[in-house]
């Protein structure tokens, strides 16, 4: 049997030396593409630099807050050696915000761009991820090693504390004297003698803008604005006696002024409304003087002497005595605490209502206004002591929040939803350095030093 040998020489000749010489449809189109595409990319690049579009540079479009700045890149990458730098430095961004720092003995100060990814469609720039948060607070360092909060916290589904305000040994510092046992029975005796069953909302309503000073951190930047800052209902009122107490709880003196109360005030104004208005009775009914005043049935332990004033001056000053026994005694003593002085008047425990209970998170009743209130706050119809904390617990958000967020059927529950890392109480202001023009970009802007 013959054995044919395959040497490279003779395989080499079967080789067809001029197919490349042929003409060859795909050949053809290939060379075209090669050709055509380059010119039309340059041409595309060409025209939006004409144009003064920064299209071209940009790996996304920016948030809703940046949004303006499209054609102003220099704006956020500022220029070195010449050309843009891909990573924006905290010096660029402090050019329009003066961010705290979170904590004044934390180890680790992460840059802007490490939490506040940009480039990323229209979502706001204040929803980070949990991991800008965790990577600190899942194993808590400070400076001085000795952590003031939780040192381990992964995620509101895992480790997460319960609410500082429920902790062992925690109770409510205010000092008016409320029962929510008794205030919530049936057929309490109501106005105009009416029988009524009381609710939530009618000591605790929404916050309005014209009611007093805000309790929302100050200086808190728009981009950095949570739903919660975003309306004036986002906290519940303070309770106060004239919109919420005085129209079950009277503060009648006497039954001469059926149709006046004392006013919701200090002791001291208090009884210069008293003399007041006894002073004027008496000037009126000058014979009034010589009547004798029966006991004061309101209040037993009271002594049931009878006195007769000798003149004008002292028959007040006995109606005056009277009226401040029933009220101290017995009507202002039902809800505050008195304390006796070396003088002849009372002092009155301050109410010390909280307003916000949760001072290193937020919380918005306006958000979860579908909700009854006794869906989180269960404890109220049970409580029969001032000093109890009503709040719902951690366990309760976490029945709809989750980490995951929306795509697994739940609320937001990353970091950023309740928690804000700058102290935007301690922010300083900024100076404005662009026209409109500069920051659209129709004129040339050079952005400043420092």
């Amino acid at each position: 049997m013959l054995r044919r040998t395959r040497t490279t020489k003779k395989l080499a000749k079967r080789i067809d030396m001029q197919y490349f010489a042929r003409p060859h449809a795909f050949r053809r189109w290939r060379f075209w593409l090669s050709v055509t595409i380059p010119i039309i990319a340059l041409g595309w690049f060409v025209t939006q630099r004409v144009q003064g579009g920064q299209k071209v540079y940009s790996s996304g479009q920016l948030s809703n807050a940046h949004a303006v700045f499209t054609q102003q890149c220099a704006l956020c990458h500022t220029t070195q050696a010449g050309g843009f730098s891909a990573q924006v430095t905290d010096k660029a961004c402090l050019t329009c915000h003066d961010a705290p720092a979170h904590h004044a003995n934390q180890t680790f100060t992460p840059q802007c761009s490490a939490c506040h990814v940009e480039h990323k469609g229209s979502m706001p720039l204040h929803a980070t991820s949990e991991a800008a948060c965790t990577q600190c607070h899942a194993n808590l360092q400070t400076r001085d090693g000795q952590p003031h909060y939780a040192a381990s916290i992964t995620s509101l589904d895992h480790k997460h504390p319960e609410v500082s305000a429920l902790r062992p040994g925690v109770t409510d510092p205010g000092g008016v004297r409320l029962n929510h046992y008794l205030h919530l029975q049936p057929n309490l005796m109501g106005p105009d003698n009416k029988r009524v069953q009381m609710t939530c909302d009618d000591c605790h309503r929404a916050r309005d803008r014209a009611e007093g000073a805000d309790v929302r951190p100050a200086a808190l930047p728009d981009e950095l604005r949570m739903g919660i800052h975003e309306n004036d209902r986002a906290y519940m009122a303070t309770p106060k006696f004239a919109t919420n107490c005085a129209s079950c709880h009277s503060l009648q003196f006497d039954k001469r002024f059926r149709e006046n109360q004392v006013p919701h005030d200090k002791p001291e104004v208090v009884h210069a409304f008293l003399l007041k208005r006894f002073g004027e009775y008496i000037a009126a009914h000058p014979n009034a003087v010589h009547e004798v005043s029966p006991p004061v049935r309101e209040i037993p332990e009271r002594a049931r002497i009878p006195r007769v004033a000798r003149n004008a001056a002292e028959w007040v000053q006995f109606r005056v005595d009277d009226a401040e026994w029933l009220l101290y005694a017995k009507t202002c003593k039902q809800c505050h605490t008195l304390k006796a002085t070396s003088g002849p008047l009372p002092e009155i425990a301050k109410s010390n209502l909280t307003t916000r209970w949760l001072d290193h998170a937020e919380f918005d009743h306006h958000a979860h206004r579908m909700m009854t209130c006794e869906a989180c706050h269960t404890r109220p119809a049970s409580s029969r002591e001032t000093t109890d904390i009503l709040l719902p617990g951690i366990e309760t958000c976490q029945q709809c929040h989750r980490s995951q967020g929306p795509t697994k059927e739940a609320a937001e529950g990353r970091c950023f939803e309740c928690h804000q890392y700058h102290d935007w109480t301690k922010a300083k202001p900024t100076k404005g350095r662009f026209t409109i023009q500069q920051i659209r970009g129709s004129a040339k802007t050079v952005v400043p030093e420092g």
